[in-house]
């Protein structure tokens, strides 16, 4: 058996230097981010992805080893533990194949087949299982068994408690089970029925056939979720026959006396115990694999949301409509300090939506206001409406753009945002994060629950825990990625850091309240409950601007300022020419003294060196600004404006299995199929495009009755 190490070299194509080096650096309580960003020369420069799939195989095998001993050990305890059966269990790949040589000798609930044992039957079945050439009739063999008292009445009795008993050992044998999966998994099908008359969302599965291969992950969480609701029957199914042929193959001996009776209870087995369980095992290994594309999908597109690049500096104005209760407003400054709240009426006829705009005007003049951040929620049509023709009164050098609202409502409503704006009305409290979603999501959005984002499919039918750790890992790493300001940041986004938690972001938040603003990244080590190792895993993910040391204000990590002044001074610059980054030359100077000459002077490994370089050319860099600007509007369209044909320029919403959901400025968002993505094949849209990506779009179809727009990326006009 190869080790945990070697298994996982092979699988993921990496050195076992390196993956053996990741193992010991997690087991040593290293968070990914850290590792990712600082220890590279240690595992060859693996990405925060690489690694997370490394940490996932990592538990899983050591879920299995751990199984494996638990497994052998139970059965030793029965007394039953060969040489060959426990070679079998250490050479077990997956934890379904441990389960099945442990099958037979798990603790059952009572069955037909302990009850016949109960009954003294078991000799009988080892004898008829056997089947020896000169096995004589089973019928002769059953006499002595037959027992009253006991409750075998007859023969018969005795010979159909011995089927069970037989029938269960079929069942468990674990070749045999091996065998069947793989025969389901390859020539299986998925069929589903109505399971009531009525119309239905599940129309498409009224009459479906599917081969298992083929099965479409968002095909099998509808299939699960009709099922569950009552409008669907759904059952896997294989030729039974060739099934039952493979069963009567492996313990049936032609020419014995028992063969038809070993037939009829290779039949029993099958239908009864085989066939059950198996489809069992394999809806929910479909559904496992489904809801881990789901899951994988949902952070896919969680990723690219989160890093959407923030409308800094800017006064903006966060709108959440709606109708009975109003469209309430926020102005925030740049910072996202709330400067004014309001509640206008747009929709309440056309007397109080110009009051509406006078209202609004009013605040953009007070206030400078520069963008307006709208909630695509109840009542967005007309809110929008109303924004363009504000945008008209006011003449110019505003704009507004459409913020996806979801669980907007969800913060206002927790004991976060109370106590973040304690003398603010639910209400407002979510018009205040619509504002600040525009000017930075990440930081907005970290307050959320991820599973509220709203930003893939099925996400309630998923496994809750594995979904939100998938989530918050996707969380952590944007986190820190970007980097979060040590002065600024709020304690949920402190908590994203890695190394800090809920208590060490709270306190960070409340020494800088008692002490004033951070002047140096040590001064964290004056924290209450933040150590040495807490300090090593968070530090170089803090921003410092306000710091006398321009390091402090860069991904440098302290543990690398000596090299990035002995790399200065190797190079010959001052390093107080770094104030606002270091020359463009430092680059090619690095490259003219020699990379790993100039590492090993300064005592860190290449890739080090290079980021260090990197960080010294754009101290306070945030790598979100490199990437195209969000779309902001002045007009607006509507669905009947839309025609067949017409080019349009759009922002990713969302992308799933079967296609990319784009905002045209509509409302309503259009759909793009995966066969209207690109004019390759691909297998799933995320291979081309992501959420939050400007694209360039081709009108189909407009149903406005059913409010659905087809559009094409692949017939769009290229740039």
């Amino acid at each position: 058996m190869d080790s945990i190490v070697q298994l996982i070299a092979t699988e993921l194509g990496r050195s076992e230097a390196h993956v053996a080096a990741v193992i010991e650096l997690l087991d040593a309580g290293n968070t990914v981010p850290f590792i990712a960003r600082y220890r590279k020369e240690l595992h060859g420069s693996m990405d925060d992805t690489a690694l997370r799939a490394l940490e996932e195989r990592l538990a899983y095998l050591r879920s299995l080893e751990e199984r494996r001993g638990t497994v052998k050990s139970s059965i030793a305890e029965q007394g039953a533990l060969t040489d060959e059966l426990a070679a079998a269990v250490d050479n077990a790949k997956t934890l379904a194949e441990v389960e099945d040589l442990y099958r037979p000798y798990k603790p059952k609930r009572r069955t037909r087949a302990t009850v016949a044992k109960e009954k003294g039957l078991e000799p009988l079945a080892d004898a008829i299982f056997a089947q020896p050439r000169d096995l004589p009739d089973p019928h002769l063999l059953a006499e002595p068994y037959v027992d009253a008292e006991k409750g075998v009445e007859s023969v018969d009795d005795a010979l159909a408690g011995a089927g069970d008993i037989i029938a269960e050992r079929i069942s468990d044998d674990a070749n045999l089970r091996k065998a069947l999966r793989t025969l389901y998994e390859k020539k299986g099908f998925v069929r589903s029925a109505a399971a009531r008359e009525e119309d239905s969302v599940y129309r498409l599965y009224y009459d479906f056939v599917q081969p298992v291969p083929r099965m479409q992950g968002h095909q099998v969480l509808a299939l699960n979720r009709g099922e569950k609701e009552g409008f669907l029957k759904v059952s896997v199914t294989v030729d039974r026959d060739f099934a039952l042929s493979a069963v009567t193959g492996a313990f049936v001996k032609s020419g014995t006396s028992a063969a038809d009776l070993l037939r009829a209870v290779c039949e029993d087995a099958y239908d009864r115990l085989i066939e059950p369980s198996l489809e069992r095992e394999l809806r929910a290994s479909l559904t496992e694999a489904a809801s881990e594309g789901a899951i994988h999908m949902f952070a896919l597109n969680l990723k690219p949301l989160l890093m959407q690049p923030p409308v800094k500096g800017r006064v903006t104005m966060g709108l959440d409509p709606g109708y009975a209760h109003g469209c309430k407003v926020a102005v925030v400054d740049g910072t996202g300090k709330v400067l004014d709240t309001a509640v206008v009426y747009p929709t309440q006829g056309a007397g109080r939506k110009r009051q509406a705009i006078d209202t609004l005007k009013a605040m953009v003049k007070r206030h400078g206001v520069a963008h307006i951040a709208i909630g695509n929620g109840t009542a967005s049509r007309e809110t929008e409406q109303m924004t363009v023709e504000l945008i008209a009164e006011v003449g110019g050098g505003l704009s507004y753009m459409i913020v996806n609202e979801a669980g907007a409502s969800v913060y206002s409503a927790s004991k976060l945002a109370a106590e973040e704006f304690p003398d603010y009305d639910v209400n407002l409290r979510s018009a205040v994060s619509i504002a600040r979603r525009l000017q930075d999501p990440l930081a907005e959005l970290v307050k959320i629950d991820p599973k509220a984002i709203g930003v893939g499919q099925y996400q309630h039918d998923m496994p809750q825990k594995r979904l939100g750790e998938a989530l918050d890992h996707v969380v952590e790493d944007c986190v820190n990625a970007v980097g979060v300001d040590l002065n600024t940041a709020s304690a949920p986004l402190l908590e994203r850091v890695a190394g800090l938690n809920a208590t060490t972001a709270k306190n960070i938040v409340a020494y800088r309240e008692e002490t004033g603003a951070f002047t140096t990244r040590r001064q964290l080590l004056k924290v209450s409950k933040l150590g040495p190792k807490a300090f090593e895993q968070c530090a170089g993910f803090l921003r410092v601007p306000e710091s006398k040391n321009v390091l402090d204000n860069t991904a440098v990590h302290p543990e690398s300022y000596a090299a990035a002044e002995a790399l200065l001074e190797l190079l010959g610059y001052d390093k107080s020419a770094l104030k606002h980054g270091a020359p463009a030359d430092i680059a090619a100077k690095l490259d003219a003294f020699g990379a790993e000459k100039a590492a090993a002077a300064c005592g860190v490994g290449v890739p080090t060196l290079r980021d260090i370089v990197g960080e010294l050319q754009k101290p306070g860099r945030d790598p979100r600004d490199e990437l195209p600007p969000p779309i902001l509007r002045t007009d607006v369209l509507e669905m009947k404006d839309l025609k067949p044909g017409m080019p349009l320029t759009g922002t990713v919403r969302n992308v799933v299995d079967f296609g990319v959901f784009v905002d045209v400025g509509v409302h309503q968002d259009g759909l793009v199929h995966i066969s209207q993505v690109c004019d390759r094949f691909i297998k799933h849209p995320s291979e081309v495009v992501a959420v939050g990506d400007i694209v360039k779009v081709v009108v189909l179809d407009v149903d406005e009755k059913k409010k659905r727009i087809s559009l094409s990326m692949k017939q769009a006009p290229k740039a």
